[in-house]
């Protein structure tokens, strides 16, 4: 029998993050010698990340981070994914979602691509990414890296449960003006998932889908012909209203839109991006 105690187990669990029947296994093979053990789990990782590229990693976290630069604020939202909210509340994954995000701002990084190339230690942020795939075991990857720009940037983390890391991310530019208003805004944006930011941003074949859907659901609740484009119409602003962030009734105070809150408080919002853990940004 391998000579290791229940100490030496707990000791190579905590500092990688694996199993407790692969740690004994490793630690067996190793005869007890914990750097041997680590490096037996590593390898053993490392063969087997081919292995879980099918499977899927919907759990995960978002971070955040916005700096100076010099015609405003830089902000980037990233999206780091793992199998389990096990692994994405474990303090190896948090703590590699940091250096990841550290490696993004200064390599200056706009996609997941070239983040994935960036320097980070001794290797790059892939590097990183697979050596904790090989230690924890389970599939992880970067599916999202945003950049915003604009006079004023304003960044919102929140989270859906206290026991988790962040799972959903708000990046939202103002114009300086627009500054005071803007965390607000940012929660309104987390709380009502809006999918565009006014009017004008909704694809002409998004309205003409929406038209023809509320034309042929009047028409089907027999409305007579002449009140059909005024019911519509009515229809298509609710729409709207549902999708459109400026429209939208704010989270604070439904009675009164987005558009109007910043407009009162002499601001634009020039863009957004919002991000929740296992889908598509916004």
């Amino acid at each position: 029998m391998a000579n290791f105690t229940v100490a030496d187990v707990k000791a190579l669990r905590e500092k990688t993050g694996a199993g407790m029947m692969d740690v004994k296994k490793a630690l067996d093979e190793a005869d007890g010698n914990l750097a041997q053990a680590e490096e037996i789990l590593r390898v053993k990782g490392l063969k087997s990340i081919a292995k879980r590229e099918g499977r899927t990693a919907s759990n995960g976290l978002v971070i955040s981070s916005v700096q100076d630069v010099a015609d405003g604020q830089r902000g980037i939202l990233i999206e780091i994914n793992a199998e389990t909210d096990f692994v994405a509340k474990n303090e190896k994954f948090i703590g590699m979602a940091d250096e990841i995000l550290e490696a993004a701002v200064a390599s200056g990084a706009d996609s997941v691509d070239s983040l994935l190339a960036a320097e980070l230690g001794e290797g790059t942020v892939k590097d990183r990414v697979d050596g904790l795939v090989a230690i924890i075991g389970e599939k992880m990857e970067v599916s999202h890296v945003e950049v915003l720009t604009g006079e004023h940037v304003e960044a919102y983390m929140h989270r859906t449960n206290p026991d988790l890391p962040p799972q959903v991310g708000v990046l939202v530019a103002t114009s300086a003006a627009g500054a005071s208003v803007a965390h607000d805004v940012a929660v309104h944006i987390a709380a009502m998932s809006p999918s565009y930011l006014d009017i004008a941003s909704v694809p002409q074949d998004v309205v003409d889908n929406e038209v023809r859907i509320a034309t042929e659901t009047t028409i089907a609740e027999g409305k007579p012909e002449k009140a059909v484009p005024k019911i519509v119409e009515g229809r298509m602003h609710g729409f709207y209203k549902s999708v459109v962030l400026l429209e939208q009734g704010f989270a604070r105070d439904p009675k009164v839109s987005v558009g109007k809150v910043v407009k009162d408080a002499g601001g634009e919002v020039t863009g957004f991006i919002r991000l929740r853990v296992g889908a598509e940004a916004a």
